[in-house]
């Protein structure tokens, strides 16, 4: 409902009375007693409407200029979204119903048009009745672009002074406006008219979104420098980091091609990258700002509005979450040695379930989709909204297809999306954890470190046929399998954790042909575990332990198969040793300037939480 309210007073171009916003005022106080999250979405909302009380259009204004990149003096806010899809999950023909879905309105966009709309919707709600809409629209209509320049610069200014002034900058906001509003109409008699209708939509446009398929990992760190680095030419970031961005970033639609830089530049900068610098201390707090807000007793002194906003959403399954996991780390990582992305940039993430269009509603697929059940437990309102998606998406090429051409633009989707980006700002935190792998082999590649967000699965593969054959043979005979079969023997250590929160290390040998381990974070304690489950053919052996780390060696010469997040991408083979762990987060450490091998901890950091997390954006949002 609290969401709703909001996206209804963006996006009215109609004056709401101010004794309508003193009611919703009354009830959202009432509503700051509940507890997390309700009373951080009551109070976010009540924040909203308080500020559009005072200075009304305000909320609309930060909106368009962010979205729709409008420049201006006064206001330097600019967003961008990026849609990343799983090619393993979207077929051509899908790619193509979803990108045209999407990027339909990306051509339709006039900045003059959008400034006029601006303005127009600025001087509605702001005078209300004295504002003659028809006859402003007119006068607008009428403008040079310099003209429209002219009064843009003046209203977005209005705005920006009024929010900074509070409820006592009301009244001088006011007359600005109506200042804004007489110049405007006596201008329209000394300028020529143009052919313009003069019909000017004040409802909020959709913002531009750029739709991608996400091949490699890279990709994403690749978009947001070039988002962060381009967008301003007035960059803080050295002059040879910027190039480097714009020779790496220079690509069209997709990720398809790629202006290397030269081997010879290419060498003089992976010298100058080896040498970290040592950051200072506003650019490490920077860097720990998230973690530094949700420490209990914080006051929010760091709190600043980043002129730069990312909106990634990713679509597929658990497999797509998993590989931006591991893409969240990789930006951690190089902001921990290099400074580029968080001084300027915020980050939000966005996820889309969907599946294989030929896959059939089963428990098969529920599994490649547990992280969106999960997120659908946590926020019923993502459930309602974001969910349903997961098989209406699918069914957009079909509809193309069974119909023999394009269909009439239908923006479902599009709106869905909005209102997610829009509203859907409360994150829930998924915890991450690394695996170190060890194969056989004694080479350079034996040693392997990976990042998981969902599940990991280990078996031995010569166990999992024989168990597969033995299983048919004894589903035949309804007989129990030969103890000869039954697996092989891992030694297995973890500590186990118990309800009073009390633990202890234990180890086991068990037989077995594999084990499953699953994140599956506790919604009633605020506790993340994994669960390991192993796969044995003898019932008995089939036992089940929650652990926050583990660490399983192969026995007998044998070896498993590792694969994360049930992405068949990411299948290591001929492993030895797995040690899993939560995964820290590099931002709480920094390199040494000394030695780029050593880590030197922030005094700050230990008395934070250093595991690393995801933070998917969602109505209500949770840590977990």
């Amino acid at each position: 409902m609290l969401h709703t309210l909001y996206y209804a007073v963006l996006q009215s171009g109609a004056v709401i009375p101010r004794y309508l916003y003193q009611t919703v005022c009354e009830c959202l106080m009432k509503l700051l007693i509940l507890p997390l999250p309700y009373s951080a979405v009551a109070l976010s909302t009540l924040k909203s409407i308080k500020m559009e009380m005072t200075t009304p259009g305000s909320l609309y204004q930060r909106r368009l200029i962010a979205e729709q990149n409008l420049k201006n003096d006064h206001l330097r806010l600019q967003e961008r979204v990026f849609v990343l899809a799983d090619p393993a999950v979207f077929s051509a023909p899908l790619e193509a119903a979803v990108r045209a879905d999407l990027e339909a309105s990306n051509s339709l966009r006039d900045t003059t048009t959008q400034k006029k709309r601006l303005v127009l919707h600025l001087l509605q709600t702001g005078l209300g009745s004295d504002c003659q809409s028809s006859k402003l629209a007119q006068a607008l209509g009428a403008l040079g672009d310099q003209s429209v320049e002219k009064y843009f610069q003046e209203a977005v200014l209005a705005v920006e002074q009024s929010v900074k002034q509070g409820a006592g900058g009301c009244t001088d906001y006011m007359n600005k406006l109506q200042h804004i509003y007489t110049n405007i109409l006596a201008a329209t008699k000394e300028e020529t008219k143009s052919n313009d209708d003069s019909d000017y939509e004040t409802v909020l446009p959709n913002p531009e979104i750029s739709f991608h398929l996400w091949h490699d990992e890279e990709d994403l760190w690749n978009l947001l420098a070039n988002f962060t680095l381009r967008s301003n030419s007035n960059s803080s970031v050295d002059t040879e980091e910027k190039e480097t961005g714009d020779d790496k970033m220079d690509r069209e639609d997709d990720f398809g091609s790629v202006k290397k830089p030269s081997l010879k530049k290419s060498t003089s900068l992976t010298s100058r990258r080896n040498a970290y610098k040592n950051l200072k201390l506003g650019n490490k707090l920077k860097l720990l700002r998230e973690k530094i807000e949700d420490f209990p007793g914080n006051t929010p002194v760091l709190k600043e509005e980043l002129s730069h906003t990312a909106r990634v959403m990713v679509m597929g399954d658990d497999r797509v979450l998993g590989r931006l996991a591991k893409a969240f780390y990789a930006i951690r990582d190089k902001e921990s040695k290099r400074f580029t992305l968080t001084k300027k940039l915020n980050l939000q993430l966005y996820y889309i379930p969907v599946t294989n269009v030929e896959t059939s509603l089963s428990s098969a697929e529920e599994d490649t989709l547990s992280l969106a059940s999960l997120l659908g437990r946590v926020d019923p309102w993502y459930d309602c909204n974001i969910n349903i998606l997961q098989s209406t998406i699918p069914k957009l090429d079909e509809m193309q297809t069974n119909l023999g051409g394009p269909l009439k633009q239908n923006f479902f989707l599009l709106d869905t999306l909005c209102y997610y980006i829009r509203c859907g700002t409360r994150p829930v935190n998924l915890p991450l954890y690394t695996v170190k792998m060890i194969r056989s082999s004694s080479d350079v590649s034996s040693k392997v470190e990976e990042v998981f967000v969902s599940n990991l699965e280990a078996h031995i593969p010569e166990f999992r046929h024989i168990k597969e054959i033995s299983l048919k043979k004894s589903s035949a005979r309804k007989k129990t399998p030969s103890a000869k079969i039954v697996g092989g023997i891992l030694s297995v250590n973890h500590i186990k954790s118990y309800a009073s929160k009390r633990e202890s290390i234990k180890g086991a040998v068990p037989m077995t042909c594999g084990l499953m381990i699953t994140s599956e974070p506790d919604l009633t304690s605020g506790e993340d575990y994994l669960t390991i489950r192993y796969d044995s053919v003898i019932p008995g052996e089939n036992t089940e332990i929650r652990t926050k780390s583990i660490s399983i060696k192969t026995l007998e010469h044998r070896t498993l198969t590792v694969c994360l997040d049930k992405d068949s991408r990411k299948t290591y083979k001929d492993i030895q040793r797995i040690e899993i762990s939560p995964c820290l987060d590099p931002g709480c450490k920094i390199q040494s300037r000394f030695s780029a091998s050593s880590d030197r901890e922030l005094p700050l950091s230990k008395y934070l939480d250093q595991v690393l997390s995801l933070p998917v954006n969602t109505f209500t949002g949770v840590t977990l």
